[in-house]
């Protein structure tokens, strides 16, 4: 069962991360709570939460905002996604329960039926069903906090990123690998598709 917290926070980080709180906004804790419906004790559990992700920064006697963008941290984010994302892949492939391949089956039909215009979101949702395939809560935990820093990142450039779509579609090979139990195809596959996301993100912040 979800609590009020999760929710508080689920909603917060969505606004934060699909920019609808701006990097630099103020936070205005009434604002939210009156905008959720939710109390100010789950509320504040949120955003202690999110400020320990460094998606929001409390600076004592001026308030709490909502942390800047800075596009050169995309390149030290991928470094670590580089190690540990392949790493999750393997673990994937070795431990996935029938249950967790179910729930790749209906990604990778997702992925195959075009994804339509909701690629970002589908990324998203195939690469936190990976983490939770590894049945590892702390790599898990590590890289759900890793790739929502990036994410925030990628939304400024993903309407500019026409070539972003192939680099989604890898996902199919890698989906392929974790189901037939291929631990070191998958982790090859991850480990490509991070960097060449990367690459392809890169080039096009440069232009934005």
């Amino acid at each position: 069962m979800t609590s009020l917290s999760d929710k508080a926070y689920h909603e917060i980080r969505r606004r934060i991360v699909s920019l609808e709180l701006a990097p630099g906004a103020v936070i205005e804790e009434r604002q939210l709570v009156a905008q959720l419906g939710i109390g100010r004790t789950p509320v504040r559990e949120a955003l202690r939460r999110l400020a320990q992700e460094r998606l929001v920064e409390v600076y004592p006697r001026r308030g709490m905002f909502v942390t800047g963008v800075d596009v050169r941290e995309l390149a030290r984010l991928s470094e670590v996604r580089e190690v540990l994302e392949p790493e999750a892949a393997r673990l994937a492939a070795e431990r996935a329960t029938g249950a967790d391949r179910e729930g790749l089956r209906a990604l990778q039909a997702e992925l195959e039926a075009g994804g339509g215009d909701q690629l970002m979101d589908l990324d998203e949702r195939i690469h936190r069903a990976v983490y939770r395939a590894a049945h590892n809560d702390l790599l898990e935990a590590t890289l759900e906090q890793y790739y929502v820093l990036a994410l925030r990142i990628w939304s400024i450039a993903v309407d500019h990123a026409p070539e972003l779509e192939e680099a989604i579609e890898a996902h199919r090979s890698l989906l392929e690998a974790i189901q037939a139990g291929d631990g070191e195809r998958a982790a090859d596959t991850m480990r490509a598709h991070v960097q060449n996301f990367e690459q392809a993100m890169h080039r096009v912040l440069l232009t934005v």
